[in-house]
């Protein structure tokens, strides 16, 4: 549901815009006046889709409104309303930025028709951005490593990347698998076309659908432009959907039609629309066993599993651990401008010890965090979270648990937990892995 901020001193306006907008399925914030509006913007810049506000305030000149709400918010669409005697401000606006004007008083079918042109122009303008990152950011930069066993996994992944057939990808949460989907796109024929991420595990089944297959106007409460689908986006390229074990069987009968026909039906269309897109899949689920229990359907795993590639947790590849850590050291001391160069061996024993249950994703957040947390030019053990040095080795006299891979993440999983007071979302972010993805560890862990 679109957002539009309203700013005016008028009551009257602001009830009537509020309540025609609403009517109409947006969802509507009012100001009274330019100072608390930009108290808000300067709060959260990204919340409203549309700004739509007098030339004239009495607290704070529109003009100057419009000056700051640019530089806090260059990508919002603002949407000036004016009164005769100041049309030359109105224009004065649309030099400065502002996307149209509307003069007072409007029937509410003109200004409608405003917002839902200046909403469709940022929705283009959006994805014309996006696409042009992608072409820019390109997506063969190779993954870094330096053990056999991932040197196996990117050198089938390079020979498979020409072809054209589906692929899917497994391994645990964090491991790396978009990484590899990027760079089988990379490689492939498809590489000057859109590549195009979703992660199916954090959307609800409407939403999902809604992601993939787009929407038209009035196909359901809040759709209030039509909205083109991930499909679409990704025609001539490659569509990675992440997590696809957490689909639904709906959608899985709509994405095994798209596959075997290459045609999709938007929501709340009557025609079909045909698409060229390759699927790259990733799971750290067993789809075979999801088969066998009837949760996933077999002839959509088929047509996803032309070719799979399975990538190894970190723990069964510590020869990669140094030359990551030192790959994220780089890009986070650049990014935050800290003059840190190294990492002190003691630190590098510790997380070359440590098992790893998120993985490269665990990896990349405690070095971030160390790098956050570094005074010096160098990366200490003390700046390592507790949870990544290795145990201290038992006595001699003291028997050493045997314990299966399983509960030791099981034992590690809820000491995160309990260490950040269930918090769910923080825990899921330190171990590396979706708070779906948590929440399903916690139920078969019996954590209400």
């Amino acid at each position: 549901m679109a957002c539009i901020y309203i700013c005016d001193d008028e009551q009257g306006i602001l009830r009537y815009l509020s309540k025609l907008l609403k009517t109409h399925g947006y969802a509507v914030e009012s100001f009274t006046g330019g100072r608390s509006l930009l108290a808000r913007l300067e709060a959260a810049p990204g919340v409203p889709a549309l700004l739509l506000q007098d030339v004239r305030m009495p607290d704070l000149d529109g003009i100057e409104v419009l000056k700051r709400v640019r530089r806090l918010a260059p990508e919002l669409p603002v949407v000036v309303m004016t009164a005769h005697g100041t049309v030359d401000d109105a224009v004065h606006a649309i030099k400065l930025g502002a996307y149209d004007y509307v003069m007072k008083p409007f029937p509410k079918e003109k200004i409608l028709g405003v917002l839902a042109r200046a909403l469709e122009h940022r929705q283009l303008t959006e994805e014309n951005r996006r696409l042009r990152d992608e072409l820019q950011r390109g997506d063969d930069t190779p993954p870094v490593f330096a053990s056999p066993r991932f040197r196996q996994v990117y050198d089938l992944t390079l020979q498979v990347a020409a072809s054209d057939a589906n692929i899917l990808i497994l391994g645990e949460s964090g491991t790396g698998k978009e990484l590899i989907a990027r760079t089988v796109h990379g490689n492939s024929l498809r590489r000057s076309k859109p590549f195009v991420s979703l992660n199916c595990a954090a959307l609800a089944d409407s939403l999902l659908e809604s992601q993939l297959f787009g929407h038209m106007r009035g196909a359901f409460t809040g759709a209030v432009l039509n909205q083109k689908g991930l499909l679409e986006e990704a025609d001539g390229g490659t569509l990675f959907l992440d997590e696809i074990g957490d689909v639904s069987a709906a959608v899985q009968a709509k994405l095994l039609r798209v596959i075997q026909e290459k045609e999709f039906i938007p929501i709340g269309a009557t025609r079909a629309r045909t698409v060229d897109v390759r699927f790259v899949a990733a799971t750290n689920r067993d789809l075979q066993q999801e088969v066998a229990e009837g949760r996933f359907r077999e002839d959509l795993y088929y047509r996803l599993n032309v070719i799979s590639l399975t990538i190894p947790p970190l723990r069964e590849r510590p020869e990669d651990v140094a030359p990551l850590a030192h790959h994220f050291l780089r890009r986070f001391a650049a990014r935050m401008k800290k003059e840190v160069h190294g990492i002190e061996p003691e630190a590098l024993r510790s997380l070359g010890s440590y098992h790893w249950p998120g993985n490269v994703r665990e990896l990349e957040n405690v070095i971030e965090r160390a790098v956050i947390l570094a005074r010096g030019s160098l990366l200490t053990a003390d700046l390592l979270p507790v949870c990544s040095r290795p145990a201290p080795a038992p006595a001699a006299d003291e028997a050493v648990p045997a314990l299966s891979l399983d509960e030791l993440e099981r034992r590690h999983i809820l000491g995160v937990y309990r260490h950040n007071g269930g918090h769910k979302s923080k825990t899921a972010e330190i171990l590396g892995i979706s708070r779906k993805t948590l929440d399903r560890k916690l139920a078969e862990y019996g954590v209400q």
